[in-house]
């Protein structure tokens, strides 16, 4: 029997037929508006009596809440599904700003409903709870109760909501338009092609220094060319986020991203304090990739570039199949649902111009199915991306059938998902390794993630933290933001690298991202989160699938501290457990180091 062939387009027109000129998302989006204001309308006549009534109106909103919510979410996973898939689509432009509208409305009736949760006395709230169906919800309705208390009045909330859609997503917005224009020139074969972002990145994985060589100096190039727009872009939004800790007290520009990862500072702290101490093993293993590569030391388009002579292409179908078999060997669940995405075309996968850069996973609520964007190029690292995103996918499954409440888990956890399903791949490619070399080459892929989440995060979190003191005295110049990047690179990589990317804070989307600040953190916690999963997932073979399921279930009921506590047991404000994640990593250069000391 011939084995089945997987599209590498998505199928989107299942949600909204038509595209950005549908007629049915016109219809769902004037549905969610009226959802929203009714419950904004419902939210806006209540008035706590501070009586255990009190649940019964609760629950009618909650109920409202969740049909908003699902409908707002759809819509907005398909928009950035049309954006992504098509930058020059100037329709789903005009439709993220309607999106985004909506949600700020949305966002403000659910300030009010949060300062309403905080203004009934705590005995009453101990006997609110005490109901089957709030009983569940006892974690994500108190963290809301927590946060509103610690924000300003409901009016001054709704304002800063309102404002934001103009004068703080409007420039994420922006940035993403800017994006969409800057194109790469790129010789090949006797030609300049025009490349855009997304496919001009695919080339830093060349094996020919040359064309990596200079892909780098045009990319820096484009970006530099940019660089005002994008730093009048990066200053404004960040003015803005900055403003609005003035106004609430909050000192610390941590706080909120710390909140949001339901996460301890002190975790954070040990986390980074235990990877710093151990960067003497990604240094050699930079220092000999740089001879492997017959030079002296690496440059930063270096740090992407495939071990070996060859370049190793693994087709689509292949790597669809590869990621089917070795989720198999973890547990049934999770292949089933990874041979589901690809049958049903919940992937976007193929490399043509005119998409956007980078890999995401998004929910459709309503429908309960998932969509994964990417560009897929044929090399090692896309097929562990593929995963990656898969393993988000299975995140979102594992949580059918939680409360909708429920179902809000933070960057960090989600990072847990992705990076475990990642790493079932990559060392399944290794085991399968057909001789040493191609064995090497597998696992020099698998230490340029190491590389990437334990430096290039780093240096993403120094960079920011350093910015936003920088930014609380004054808008900060291009020439500044290229030394606080190029200064937190060279910390975080320990001057391993001959040539930096002082422009990487215009060229990575991250810094951009309205929704969530300090978007870098939360990818370590999360790659060596998994790892401590993972090293129980191995001792305990295929019957920890249920368990793991277990623990993704719970990852927006609780602190990640209690989520380690429970499903762990283990303590992430102290060091054992980081230097056991971290030593994984270790092991993993201490073997391509051994096997290439003769060479």
């Amino acid at each position: 029997m011939t084995a089945a062939t997987y599209s590498d387009v998505w199928n989107l027109e299942v949600f909204f037929k038509g595209g950005s000129g549908s007629a049915e998302l016109a219809e769902h989006l004037k549905v969610t508006k009226e959802l929203i204001e009714a419950f904004e309308t419902k939210v806006n006549n209540w008035t706590p009596l501070n009586k255990i009534n009190d649940k019964i109106y609760l629950k009618e909103l909650l109920s409202d809440f969740e049909h908003a919510g699902k409908k707002l979410r759809q819509a907005s996973a398909f928009v950035g599904c049309l954006q992504a898939q098509n930058t020059e689509d100037k329709k789903a432009y005009a439709l993220e700003a309607t999106v985004t509208a909506l949600s700020a409305t949305f966002q403000s009736a659910l300030s009010a409903f949060d300062n309403l949760l905080s203004s009934i006395n705590d005995e009453v709230w101990a006997q609110v709870l005490d109901d089957e169906y709030l009983t569940e919800l006892t974690f994500s309705l108190t963290e809301r109760r927590e946060r509103a208390k610690d924000k300003l009045s409901i009016e001054e909330e709704a304002l800063i909501s309102a404002l934001g859609v103009d004068g703080y997503h409007s420039w994420g917005q922006l940035y993403d338009l800017i994006v969409s224009k800057i194109k790469i020139p790129v010789e090949e074969n006797g030609e300049v092609n025009q490349l855009s972002v997304g496919q001009a990145s695919n080339r830093f994985s060349s094996t020919d220094r040359d064309v990596r060589a200079s892909v780098f100096k045009s990319w820096e190039n484009s970006w530099n060319e940019q660089a005002d727009y994008l730093s009048k872009t990066l200053n404004h939004l960040s003015g803005f986020r900055l403003n609005v800790y003035k106004k609430r007290g909050w000192e610390d520009v941590l706080k909120e991203p710390l909140s949001i990862n339901r996460m301890q500072k002190e975790t954070l702290e040990t986390m980074w304090a235990v990877i710093t101490e151990n960067k003497k093993p990604l240094v050699e293993y930079l220092n000999r990739k740089a001879k492997l590569l017959g030079i002296e030391k690496l440059s930063w388009f270096d740090l992407d570039a495939p071990y070996g002579k060859t370049e190793s292409k693994v087709s689509y179908q292949e790597g669809a199949k590869f990621i089917e078999q070795n989720f198999a060997q973890f547990g049934e669940k999770m292949s089933a649902f990874a041979k589901k995405a690809f049958e049903n075309q919940w992937i976007e996968a193929e490399d043509r111009p005119g998409k956007a850069p980078g890999g995401f996973c998004t929910g459709f609520p309503e429908s309960e199915e998932s969509r994964i964007f990417m560009t897929y190029s044929g090399t090692p690292s896309n097929v562990s991306t593929l995963a990656h995103e898969l393993g988000h996918g299975f995140h979102s499954y594992a949580m059918r059938g939680v409360q909708y409440l429920n179902r809000g888990y933070a960057m960090n956890v989600a990072e847990t998902a992705s990076t475990f399903a990642e790493m079932i791949v990559a060392d399944a490619a290794v085991k399968n390794a057909k001789d040493e070399e191609e064995k090497l080459a597998l696992l020099d892929d698998k230490i340029q993630r190491t590389v990437a989440l334990l430096m290039n995060i780093h240096a993403r979190f120094l960079f920011e933290t350093r910015f936003y003191e920088e930014r609380k005295r004054g808008p900060v110049s291009v020439e500044t933001l290229n030394e606080l990047m190029e200064g937190a690179q060279k910390e975080a990589y320990c001057e391993a690298l001959d040539e930096y990317h002082p422009l990487f804070w215009a060229s990575k989307l991250h810094f951009f991202i309205t929704g969530v600040p300090f978007y870098n953190f939360p990818y370590t916690f999360g790659y060596l989160f998994s790892l401590g999963i993972y090293a129980q997932a191995l001792e305990e073979g295929k019957g920890y699938e249920e368990k793991y399921i277990a623990l993704l279930r719970d990852t927006a009921s609780m602190t990640v501290e209690d989520l380690a506590a429970k499903h762990l047991q283990v303590d992430l404000v102290q060091k054992d457990f980081w230097e056991k994640a971290v030593q994984i990593c270790i092991d993993d250069i201490e073997e391509f180091l051994q096997l290439t000391e003769k060479k």
